[in-house]
């Protein structure tokens, strides 16, 4: 079943202050099926995050379409109104990054919890299943009724990883979740995002270390300028 079938996408930059415009991808076409893993590589500024940003709709595309086949039908992410997409955040399409945006006075299991309670779960349970995402991921005992704005990287990246990997969804997007973990974290994000697979999860991500989630790979793209390359994965070897 396909999830994402993009076609054409190209993304560029206007550098007002200079007076020219950056490219980042051009003319990026793939499709994605349900409970694909799809690695993003290239050498450092080939457009990696920036077509994760795209796709999830933080960046407007210059051009191509971006079909998202979610429970409600198709929708052309790179033209759908800003609440149609902020609906499907919420419901089907959930993006993990290596940094946390943490609001203040809020718990760090109160966080983790969200996503289960706007997605109608029992406030109880969703706690419950909030504190075993927390343990899972490293994030001490005492630190669950803590603020995560005053944690250390390491620590607010676990929260960040519970939070993002709480509710399965139909596509996610990946964006070096690996940064600033440690061995612990890593085989845990590991193993969840193998059971998210296995549940027909689609995911695109981008790793600095591709070894770490090299069993999952079922397809490469190289967005090296001039090399793009959509491959299907021959070995797990990295």
């Amino acid at each position: 079943m396909t999830v994402l079938d993009v076609r054409g996408l190209t993304k560029g930059f206007t550098m007002h202050h200079l007076g020219t415009q950056m490219g980042a991808f051009e003319d990026i076409s793939f499709a994605l099926q349900a409970g694909e893993f799809l690695l993003l590589k290239g050498k450092n500024g080939a457009g990696k995050s920036t077509l994760l940003r795209t796709l999830y709709r933080s960046y407007l595309s210059q051009g191509g379409e971006i079909l998202f086949h979610s429970d409600h039908g198709v929708i052309d992410l790179a033209r759908a109104a800003d609440v149609d997409v902020s609906f499907l955040r919420r419901t089907e399409i959930g993006f993990v990054t290596q940094f946390l945006t943490a609001r203040p006075r809020v718990s760090a299991q109160d966080l983790v919890a969200e996503p289960l309670r706007l997605a109608g779960q029992e406030p109880t349970e969703a706690l419950r299943a909030a504190r075993h995402w927390l343990y899972t991921f490293g994030v001490k005992e005492e630190l669950w009724a803590a603020y995560p704005t005053t944690f250390s990287g390491g620590e607010q990246q676990k929260v960040n990883l519970a939070r993002a990997l709480i509710l399965p969804q139909r596509l996610l997007l990946l964006d070096e979740p690996t940064a600033s973990l440690d061995v612990h974290a890593r085989a845990a994000l590991v193993e969840r995002l193998g059971e998210l697979k296995a549940q027909g999860t689609a995911m695109i991500g981008v790793f600095h270390h591709p070894g770490d989630v090299a069993a999952l790979i079922d397809r490469e793209i190289d967005l090296t300028p001039n090399a793009f390359q959509d491959e299907d994965r021959k070995d797990v070897a990295i």
